[in-house]
This record gives C-alpha cells, structure tokens and sequence, in this order.
C-alpha cells in the first residue's frame, strides 16, 4: 500500500497561536493586539479566528507607525 500526500490546502483561518507563529511575534502579544482593537478577528462560536488579510492589514499598521516614527526622529 502506498502512502499518499494530502494535497496543500491554503489557510483560510489562523488560530491566534498560528498567526503569532505566522508574524514571528509571541502568544501573549498577539493576544494583547487583539485585545487592543489592533488585530481585527472572526468570531465562530466561541473561537476567535484571524483571516490572512487582517494579518496582512496589522503589517501594514505597523509600517505605517514605523514611517510615522522615522518621519517624526
């Protein structure tokens, strides 16, 4: 019998964990972006998901405080 590879499914939904992973950033801190309204999520029951596109928009909050930074130094 032959093993076969399951075929690679592209993420949808990131758990928190996931998309700490993803961002290079630790759980608890991603958990405190969430809080604060900064890393926007789905809720599906009581699970709290976060789609690659609001991980793509946090990235781009942060280089916009980055430029904001530069430009004030």
């Amino acid at each position: 019998m032959s093993a076969t590879l399951a075929p690679h499914i592209e993420r949808v939904l990131y758990r928190p964990e996931e998309a700490a992973a993803t961002l290079g950033i630790g759980r608890s801190l991603i958990y405190e972006e969430i809080r604060l309204g900064r890393l926007r999520t789905v809720r599906i029951g009581r699970r709290r998901l976060v789609p690659p596109e609001y991980v793509a928009q946090y990235v781009e909050l942060l280089k916009r405080e980055a430029e904001a930074v530069t430009r004030t130094a």
